[in-house]
């Protein structure tokens, strides 16, 4: 199906067609091309453009690291212009208020044409602390963003994080939080303390997660490389596309996607080194005996991804198009981290895609596999 049309060259056609414009509902954007001299318009139809990368920490959930949380070592600081926390799992900061500040979330969605967010939670994730107070975090964390939904039902959706540290507390929260207004799908790290995705751990929460039809989306935490990524920021332009690589590999190898043929999960920042490099790991399937547990090539598991947009590459996205397929892309801002995008629609609109294609990924595909 073609979004544009071909009207009639006469011109009360053309004005007749002008003045319908103006009807065309709020939730899409249209954008008119005219040649009077022809008598023709072309209009393309946008539908809603949905953010799947888009991070958020609740004033409620900093309060809570630099209060109850300093026993274990965390610290939470604010000033009237940015804020700064700690906790034994990293630190960031300072960090640009509208991290917290809503309104200046809102406009900024405004400005760069990001009709829904999809909130979730960033490093340092969740996974630190003892059990109790590691189970508080995602529960204050959820209720916070869901809380931003209900206030603004038409603009955030919620990817809740749960305590991943123990499966039964993780599985008491994804029932709880799975009834919160908003939550549309859970919030996971690549790893989780120094654990891989594929530990019997967390075997039973994947499980429950696939039995509650969410998609997951997950996010670096506590990369590779240690000191030898210490320099030129490395720990982040080379450990989070390396760290998503090492998540979707074992996920792949150890067996989870074979075990949970209904779970979808998203890799982000276009599915990092995964993709580029899987040429290398079927060819390790087809010599190596550690990865022959799999009936079926590695590659064959790569339409069993999402993979959001933020790849600061348009030949990336081009490469995933082709060998992986338009539907599995989504969109992605990383929002509002400096390594993100400012203009996430814009940047897909440089790819000069159809009209089609560029909805799918723009908000299509994201609005079916969030349920929106």
């Amino acid at each position: 199906m073609n979004c544009s049309c071909c009207i009639s060259p006469k011109r009360r056609r053309l004005l007749g067609t002008m003045a319908a414009l103006a009807g065309v509902a709020s939730s899409v954007a249209a954008a008119v091309t005219t040649n009077p001299a022809a008598g023709t318009v072309r209009v393309t139809v946008k539908g809603r453009s949905i953010d799947i990368h888009a991070h958020y920490y609740p004033e409620s959930y900093c309060e809570l690291v630099g209060s109850e949380g300093e026993r274990f070592g965390g610290k939470f600081t604010c000033d009237a212009s940015s804020f700064s926390f700690l906790t034994p799992a990293g630190g960031l900061g300072p960090l640009p208020l509208k991290f917290i500040n809503i309104d200046e979330r809102l406009a900024d969605m405004d400005a760069s044409g990001v009709d829904i967010q999809a909130l979730s939670l960033s490093v340092p994730m969740a996974y630190w602390a003892d059990r109790a107070f590691n189970a508080k975090l995602p529960k204050t964390w959820n209720a916070a963003a869901s809380a931003v939904h209900l206030q603004y039902p038409d603009r955030f959706v919620v990817l809740a994080t749960l305590p991943m540290l123990n499966p039964h507390d993780a599985i008491d929260e994804l029932e709880r939080a799975s009834e919160l207004p908003g939550v549309q799908g859970v919030y996971m790290g690549t790893n989780i303390n120094n654990r891989d995705l594929d530990d019997p751990l967390f075997e039973p929460v994947f499980a429950r997660i696939e039995q509650r039809g969410l998609p997951v989306f997950l996010h670096p935490q506590q990369t590779v490389g240690g000191a030898r990524l210490s320099d030129f920021y490395l720990s982040n332009l080379l450990g989070n596309p390396f760290d998503t690589a090492i998540a979707g590999s074992h996920l792949i190898l150890g067996g989870v996607l074979d075990r949970h043929p209904q779970l979808d999960i998203t890799l982000p920042h276009a599915g990092g080194a995964l993709p580029i490099l899987m040429g290398r790991i079927d060819a390790g399937w087809a010599v190596r005996p550690e990865t022959r547990r799999l009936a079926q090539k590695p590659s064959s598991y790569l339409r069993r991804f999402h993979y959001d947009t933020v790849s600061h590459s348009g030949p990336v996205l081009d490469f995933l198009i082709q060998n992986v397929g338009i539907d599995r892309l989504v969109l992605g801002s990383d929002y509002c981290f400096d390594m993100g995008y400012e203009q996430p629609v814009t940047f897909l609109d440089r790819l000069a895609l159809p009209p089609k294609q560029a909805n799918l990924i723009r908000g299509g595909n994201a609005a079916k596999l969030l349920k929106i």
